[in-house]
């Protein structure tokens, strides 16, 4: 959620007319995120948030915001997408689609305390099965193939040791075949930058971005990943416990996802160390540009690569 198109009040004034809204009170650019543009908005008949697609298909922004409608009709704590006054929930500014979402209430945690965790599986679990009678398809777009490619890219940029590690992780991950195992609609972005509380109580899951359809277990991978690891690398177990306790209460998963989930674990380390470090290594320019380390999910893998996992 960087700020890589700039808007003008004026040209802000303008797009809003398109809605139900009301009067611009004033917008503010967000600097978290690395994809998109976004920016808080106030208007005199709510608050919410713009966001201008930059590097997404815009093939499918119709899956992603349909997605948040569905899910959000059914009691689902995340954002529903405004429409315009001709029913629309996607539109154009300045030359880049883009939409308008209700801002929902709440902040998210750096450092999660175990009941927070536990609202995180409970959603997680509450998404997947949610999920499953939305009719939109999307493939994931950082699956497989976008790894392979991009490992291959940043092979002959990177230092001896890096070079191996993704060599060596590349060999392990052909033998993981993620189609095998159950599919459904994964949020798979689901950090901590990502879920709103207040105090304990979870109000909110936003940026959906990201969502496709894949392995169920790859999401909940994704999700462990980010809330139950310390900066240094360092795994908190009893976030762990309490957040797959809670995920499980609402989906078990089955035999197959068990016997691969450190392979799992593993792929999904692998999705964010790229990912990070491809952007470290090939910036975006940008008036606010937000970059992530990317030697925290090299941490991460390195873990996952060198300890069994606690059980599911």
């Amino acid at each position: 959620m960087s700020v890589f198109t700039k808007v003008t009040h004026q040209e802000l004034r303008a797009f809003l007319q398109q809605y139900p809204v009301g009067e611009l009170i004033g917008f503010q650019g967000i600097g978290e995120g690395v994809e998109n543009t976004n920016y808080f908005v106030d208007t005199t008949d709510g608050r919410w948030v713009l966001t201008l697609f930059e590097r997404l298909n815009t093939d499918d922004l119709p899956f992603f915001l349909g997605l948040m409608d569905h899910l959000a009709s059914r009691g689902f704590p995340g954002a529903m997408p405004a429409r315009t006054r001709d029913g629309r929930n996607l539109v154009t500014l300045n030359g880049k689609p883009a939409a308008l979402v209700h801002r929902l209430v709440g902040q998210s945690v750096l450092f999660p305390e175990l009941e927070q965790c536990a609202a995180v599986g409970r959603a997680l679990g509450e998404l997947h099965v949610t999920g499953l009678s939305y009719a939109g398809r999307c493939v994931n777009s950082r699956g497989p193939s976008w790894r392979e490619q991009t490992a291959r890219t940043l092979l002959p940029k990177v230092d001896a040791a890096t070079r191996a590690l993704l060599e060596d992780e590349l060999a392990a991950q052909a033998r993981l075949d993620l189609a095998a195992l159950p599919q459904g609609v994964i949020h798979a972005d689901l950090f901590r930058d990502n879920v709103l509380f207040v105090e304990s109580r979870l109000t909110g899951v936003i940026d959906f971005y990201y969502a496709c359809n894949d392995a169920l277990i790859y999401d909940l991978a994704v999700t462990l990943n980010d809330w139950c690891f310390e900066p240094d690398g360092h795994l908190n177990v009893a976030r762990w416990q309490a957040m797959s306790a809670a995920y499980r209460a609402r989906r078990e998963p089955d035999d197959r996802e068990r016997a691969v989930w450190p392979l799992v674990l593993r792929a999904a380390a692998l999705r964010f160390f790229l990912s990070r470090l491809y952007d470290w290594t090939f910036p975006r320019e940008g008036d606010v540009v937000h970059m992530k380390d990317p030697n925290q999910y090299r941490r991460i893998l390195e873990h996952h690569r060198d300890h069994a996992p606690p059980p599911l």
